[in-house]
């Protein structure tokens, strides 16, 4: 189920738009997060791989939106932070079981709909549409 990466990147990246005409520490980013920095640095390595975000190093350096708010879909973010089913993992039953033996198959699918309907659902607003409720 949901470990909480998809709200810490959300929130990255809505700041990072909001706050799109400064460079920003993780330091900076953690503490409207109230989280330690080095998870922020953690997720911010995977935005960055996945070309949500770029830096600038040095003095004076930090963090900025790698491309436009308006092109970073929700789905999008949600895929760089998941790995497994919104609905969660499937069990380990017993296969002499009539349902045991058969339930993983059908909870595979299942989960395949809840995940392409709440992808679809996210797929309809970027960052841009999510950082208007802060202004």
């Amino acid at each position: 189920m949901n470990n909480g990466r998809f709200a810490t990147a959300l929130h990255i990246l809505t700041l990072l738009h909001i706050k799109k005409d400064e460079l920003l520490s993780s330091e900076y980013i953690a503490g409207s997060i109230n989280v330690n920095p080095v998870i922020v640095r953690k997720e911010i390595s995977n935005l960055r791989e996945h070309g949500f975000i770029e830096s600038k190093e040095g003095k004076g350096g930090g963090y900025y939106l790698g491309k436009p708010a308006s092109q970073i879909r929700l789905s999008d973010i949600y895929r760089s932070v998941n790995d497994s089913p919104i609905l969660g993992r499937s069990n380990d039953p017993n296969p002499d079981c009539i349902v045991g033996k058969q339930i993983n198959s059908h909870l595979k699918e299942l989960y395949t709909k809840a995940d392409e309907a709440f992808l679809k659902q996210l797929a309809k607003n970027t960052v841009a549409d999510f950082s208007q409720k802060f202004l």
